[in-house]
């Protein structure tokens, strides 16, 4: 193995940003020869130390920009880093090759896409339009859709690619099952299906520089020669696709840098190999290894209950993260009825923290393991006209006119594309019905034709002629508009065109229903976006957009200065931060998620994931559960995820109804009603103790107050089922104020909801 002297020490006239630095962040920056391990605990600052070494590199001239490749999984995480980068040593960071690996390696494939056999021009598919692709094949073959489902053959053979697995060595070694005969079915049929296209699915991007590379070694080593420095962010969420080609762009110069944290680990489901971190010593021998460790996010309690979470842990690598700043609030517990008791105790506590705290609604996540758990957290959120943003929903690029529009978009640039061709030829109706565009998809198929090259001479095909004559138009209106786009048309005007000409946006509005007026809406403001596209690139071009477009990710959809609160599952939050975190739903066989069938529980990916939620709290952090849960339509018993019990309980308060903010050594409560805390009233600190229920609490400025804790004393819980005089049986459902100021929320079988002050309503608990 090739070796390398360690440059640790800092040349003369080191740059300024070097005294921002701590020990182990110095050591990290300044190491330039060789391959390096930065371990990067949460919170520890790893996007700074990426920045300052590339600009380090940069300022001790031991790389040119373009000679430095740096990937991340996020073009957010790429922005972010060119911009520091820009902030540090100026413009030259335009010329770093810094992006996601999928944008990078779609880069290079452009450049050498002919040598495979593909146009430059080729189409990325998402998800939806894997999918859309498999369907017409399992039909094809004359399997069900329903029966067998697109979506779990397109995730098998995207599991195959990841670990290089192609659809020869598929069907040998992966026979057995019924799926997986089927699946290799599938597979032979669907990569050559996408080449005939001229498209590339996700997986794609990151096995053909592979086999670019393996196939061409000329090519490997003109980008070798370019890349002398490479840095990889997250690296714990690498698969072996990304593993190999990276580990083949290096080899030349050695100069590999990874950046990862092991304990957040966790896209197993997706590929991501924790081995590849686990074993980076064992691959380059020579590598120094350098810890980070100090926090900069979260408080001492914060970070005591993450460590005593992860430590249970076998696969790890040692570290302990700390910090200089306070021990904070103890980690708040909320035990709750059922889930409409959690989703509105949540709604409560951020209500009263805006109050007595100042905190922005943009200050709060609320985390879940699984995205249908948002729907009672929205509800409760807007019956107290809380604003929020609910991140991996419906991406605005997925609504169907978005897609629609997209496709014909596409069609401009690649008309072979049979996938988005097939989805528009008859969008909106003009008369092209299903059989025909099924015989002329046969026909493709029994010629080697691209559906495309069909339609284009479909004067000589059996279509029913009234068939012809609207084929015929439609063909003659894409290639009129490729050719007015050849000719000059901006992508803005290329865009009202097809609007125009495909009448896709009269349909609409002669439709006139809400729907409709929305979707229209919704283009609106997609010709924005191709506007302001076109205004910001020096030399815009329609492939590039739609390529910009393919590789948007839930991530780059969180929109941090929105004044909402954060609504997205544990997965989505990675990277993120915030004052305030609610980790929700912590129950067995949520979180950690139940079994599936075909896939056993990895119970240290779920500790993992646990881990990830806890280190996103900056100052505050709440666990919750519920008792009762509703599956099926039924209401069934939970049991209360065993990570809260392995959690110290020394950083933990169980709260179980009183709205109340605990300091490290005193807690806070409101002298004033409930009615005029919004004028102005201001909370007044005790001296801490355990509350008692009826005991009278003396503050600083000799003010006294009864403290009426909602606990086993008080039988107007929520979840209690009453009686009133008037209105007859219901249910508690939230509770909120304290003392003679209390108001419980009750549904009413015969009356619905009705809010109640407890002093003076004619209640009775009868269960």
């Amino acid at each position: 193995m090739k070796t390398f002297t360690l440059q640790s020490e800092e040349p003369q006239g080191k740059p300024d940003f070097l005294k921002g630095l701590n020990k182990q962040q110095r050591k990290a920056v300044t190491h330039t020869n060789g391959p390096l391990l930065i371990i990067a605990g949460a919170g520890s600052g790893k996007t700074r130390v990426l920045t300052f070494r590339i600009a380090y590199l940069l300022q001790q001239f031991k790389a040119a920009p373009n000679e430095i490749l740096a990937l991340t999984f996020t073009n957010k995480a790429a922005r972010e880093m060119k911009d520091r980068i820009k902030g540090l040593i100026g413009d030259k960071a335009s010329k770093l090759w810094m992006g996601t690996f999928h944008s990078i390696f779609s880069k290079i494939l452009r450049f050498e896409a002919d040598r495979l056999g593909y146009g430059k021009d080729f189409t990325i598919y998402d998800t939806s339009d894997s999918e859309t692709v498999i369907k017409q094949i399992l039909q094809e073959l004359n399997f069900n859709p329903k029966e067998i489902k697109p979506k779990t053959i397109r995730n098998k053979i995207s599991d195959a690619k990841n670990q290089l697995i192609d659809a020869d060595t598929y069907q040998n070694k992966f026979v057995g099952s019924t799926l997986d005969d089927i699946t290799a079915r599938v597979y032979k049929i669907y990569i050559t299906r996408l080449k005939e296209s001229n498209a590339m699915d996700f997986d794609d991007l990151l096995i053909k520089p592979i086999q670019l590379f393996e196939e061409f070694p000329e090519v490997l080593e003109v980008y070798q020669n370019r890349f002398k420095y490479i840095m990889i962010d997250e690296y714990q969420d690498t698969n072996h696709a990304q593993y190999k080609v990276t580990k083949m762009l290096a080899k030349k110069y050695g100069n590999i840098c990874v950046v990862g944290d092991d304990a957040q680990s966790i896209y197993s489901f997706r590929g991501a190999d924790i081995s590849n971190i686990l074993n980076f010593q064992e691959d380059y021998e020579d590598a120094e290894r350098v810890p980070l460790e100090q926090n900069y996010r979260s408080t001492k309690s914060i970070l005591q209950c993450a460590d005593s979470i992860i430590k249970k842990n076998s696969k790890q690598l040692d570290k302990t993260l700390w910090t200089e700043q306070d021990y904070g609030d103890p980690v708040i517990l909320l035990d709750n009825y059922d889930e409409r008791d959690e989703a509105n105790r949540v709604a409560s506590y951020i209500h009263e923290l805006k109050i007595r705290h100042g905190y922005n609604n943009n200050d709060f996540a609320i985390l879940y393991r699984t995205n249908y758990q948002s729907r009672v957290f929205e509800e409760a959120l807007r019956r107290r006209d809380l604003a929020y943003q609910l991140v991996g929903g419906l991406s605005f690029y997925q609504r169907k006119e978005i897609k629609d529009v997209l496709a014909y978009l596409t069609l401009l640039v690649n008309p072979n594309d049979e996938t988005n061709l097939i989805r528009i030829i008859n969008e909106p109706s003009r008369g092209i019905g299903n059989k025909s565009i099924q015989d002329l998809r046969k026909k493709a198929r029994s010629e080697g034709r691209s559906v495309w090259t069909i339609l284009q001479d479909v004067e000589n095909t059996d279509v029913y002629k009234p068939a012809k004559v609207r084929i015929r138009e439609f063909v003659d209106m894409i290639n009129r508009l490729r050719s007015e786009m050849e000719n000059g048309l901006s992508l803005t005007e290329s865009t009202r065109a097809v609007l125009e000409q495909s009448g896709y946006v009269k349909a609409l509005v002669e439709e006139n229903s809400q729907q409709s007026m929305m979707r229209r809406d919704n283009i609106l403001e997609f010709q924005n976006a191709i506007a302001y596209y076109e205004k910001g690139n020096s030399n815009p071009s329609l492939s590039a957009f739609l390529q910009e477009i393919s590789l948007i990710t839930d991530a780059d959809k969180f929109d941090e200065n929105k004044p909402a609160i954060t609504l997205m599952t544990v997965h989505g939050s990675k990277g993120l931060e915030f004052p305030t975190v609610f980790v929700v739903g912590l129950e067995e066989n949520l979180f950690p998620v139940g079994a599936r069938v075909g896939f056993e529980v990895d119970i240290e990916e779920e500790r993992r994931l646990f881990y990830v939620a806890i280190t996103r709290a900056e100052e505050r952090l709440y666990f919750s559960h519920a008792r009762n849960r509703y599956k099926f339509g039924e209401e069934q018993r939970q049991i209360r995820s065993r990570f809260i019990d392995e959690v110290d309980s020394g950083v933990v308060r169980t709260e179980t109804g009183a709205t109340i903010t605990q300091k490290a050594d005193r807690f806070s409560l409101d002298e004033s009603s409930s009615s005029n805390k919004s004028t102005g009233a201001t909370s007044i600190e005790y001296d801490w103790e355990t509350p008692v229920s009826g005991k009278t609490y003396k503050s600083a400025s000799g003010n006294t107050i009864e403290y009426d804790l909602q606990d086993g004393d008080d039988p107007f819980q929520v979840g209690a089922v009453v009686e009133h005089a008037k209105f007859g049986p219901g249910k508690i459902i939230s509770r909120t104020g304290l003392g003679m100021d209390t108001k419980v929320v009750v549904f009413f079988k015969s009356r619905g909801q009705k809010k109640l002050m407890l002093k003076a309503a004619p209640l009775q608990v009868i269960g």
